[in-house]
């Protein structure tokens, strides 16, 4: 059953399909960050294997909620490998270091890419669709985003 909450049908789709983009780009960063907890390598294995674990977690939740959103809206959320990566703006080529500083400068451009995302979507979800629920949604997700990225910088400093 499609959602009746006032929103046009044609307005809560191209909601929802920038929402399965962000899905997909969530997804494609939490196979990254796990990536980066299996395989990081040096003498600070064991502080950025638990870090790097930290943010996955995040990042799991992140994507329920993204998905839960999309259902909300009364469409259904991508959940294929080859739906993402059609889907996706970020890229799996990864440095093949598996150095932790290598994993955090990747995974920081990424978190800086969704951000850029969402901030460019916050204002077009509530004022050309009309849907401020969503809008304030990402709102609270880019700010989770932006308190990863500085997490993930302050590995740089």
């Amino acid at each position: 059953m499609k959602a009746s909450i006032g929103i046009s049908p044609a307005n809560l789709q191209a909601v929802a399909t920038e929402m399965s983009k962000l899905l997909a780009d969530e997804f494609l960063l939490y196979t990254k960050t796990r990536n980066a907890h299996w395989n990081v390598e040096g003498p600070d294995f064991h502080a950025k294997h638990i870090f790097f674990e930290e943010q996955y977690e995040k990042l799991d939740e992140i994507m329920d909620s993204v998905a839960e959103r999309i259902r909300q809206l009364g469409h259904f959320a991508p959940a294929t490998l080859k739906s993402f990566l059609n889907l996706t703006h970020l890229t799996e080529v990864t440095d093949q270091r598996n150095d932790s500083l290598a994993f955090v400068r990747e995974l920081l451009v990424d978190h800086e890419n969704i951000i850029i995302f969402l901030r460019e979507n916050i204002n077009k979800f509530a004022n050309d669709y009309g849907d401020a629920g969503t809008s304030d949604f990402i709102t609270g997700l880019m700010e989770t985003h932006e308190q990863m990225a500085w997490f993930l910088r302050a590995h740089l400093a």
